[in-house]
């Protein structure tokens, strides 16, 4: 037999082998985080200052399940949670309808000023948050909307501009001939935009769905700023409440970010097929 034909065999698999460790060795280290997260988490106060072994130190022992049970007993978690669904419900459900519907616009119909128009949208991106935090405060505050959940999921249902641009660039790609085709059955513009074109960008569309909902559930900064009182708290400022009255007490907080993270880890888990399509198609269309 030849030689050459074996070794080539033989490279194959030890090249899969090699990249598998590569990719477990890389797991493994990212995944420290999240561990000592956990770990921390079902500790009793004394052991999380015990560091006399490595053991005592990534171990818990006894590992007390008490404390998530503790965290709701201190906070009114399960309100926290509630107003963060109800956020999260809010922002996504506007996305999903306003963003795909303006994107089907600038990439379809031509109509005076569409270029101006996108230009100006893509000039917003250029301007950081911190520009616009006062005025926009400021226009919140006049109209009464301060202590409440509106300035957090109002804005969406009026289109972000990064959605907009990513879904614009994949109607591009979408063949006119099918809207033609559609136009020559008699089916109006709205006909082809809900039941040809928006079906064929589906990946996009969940990728920005959930762009917006971990960027919703995670957001600190705007609670931070428009809301005051504390049973209208999303989770993310609930829990920095929490770290200022409880801040000693590292497993009960270590715990409550361990229940927030959760939600977003089986939303990954579960939906990690559409992310990564539409990130890939996304990207492949820009």
């Amino acid at each position: 037999m030849n030689p050459n034909r074996n070794l080539n065999r033989l490279r194959k698999p030890m090249a899969s082998a090699m990249t598998h460790l590569v990719l477990i060795a890389g797991i493994a280290l990212f995944s420290l985080p999240l561990y000592g997260m956990l770990a921390t988490s079902l500790k009793s106060s004394a052991q999380v200052q015990d560091i006399s072994t490595l053991t005592r130190l990534i171990v818990p022992d006894p590992v007390l399940w008490s404390n998530y049970a503790d965290v709701f007993h201190r906070v009114n978690f399960l309100n926290y949670f509630a107003n963060s669904l109800a956020l999260v419900f809010l922002n996504v459900l506007g996305v999903a309808l306003v963003c795909p519907l303006v994107a089907f616009g600038f990439a379809r119909f031509r109509w005076p000023g569409r270029d101006l128009v996108f230009f100006i949208l893509l000039s917003t991106m250029m301007i950081p948050p911190q520009v616009t935090m006062v005025p926009i405060y400021l226009i919140f505050s006049k109209i009464g909307w301060v202590n409440t959940f509106k300035p957090l999921w109002v804005p969406a249902w009026f289109g972000v501009p990064f959605y907009i641009f990513l879904l614009r660039q994949f109607f591009l790609g979408v063949p006119k001939e099918l809207d033609e085709a559609a136009m020559i059955d008699g089916a109006r513009s709205i006909t082809i935009y809900q039941r040809i074109v928006l079906p064929q960008i589906r990946p996009a569309v969940i990728a920005v769905v959930l762009f917006q909902t971990v960027a919703t559930w995670n957001d600190f900064m705007g609670p931070l700023i428009y809301i005051h009182s504390i049973n209208k708290m999303p989770l993310a400022l609930g829990i920095q409440a929490f770290l200022l009255n409880h801040g000693t007490e590292w497993p009960l907080l270590f715990a409550a970010v361990s229940m927030m993270t959760l939600p977003i880890v089986l939303l990954f888990l579960f939906t990690q097929r559409f992310f990564v399509e539409g990130i890939t198609v996304t990207g492949l269309k820009m």
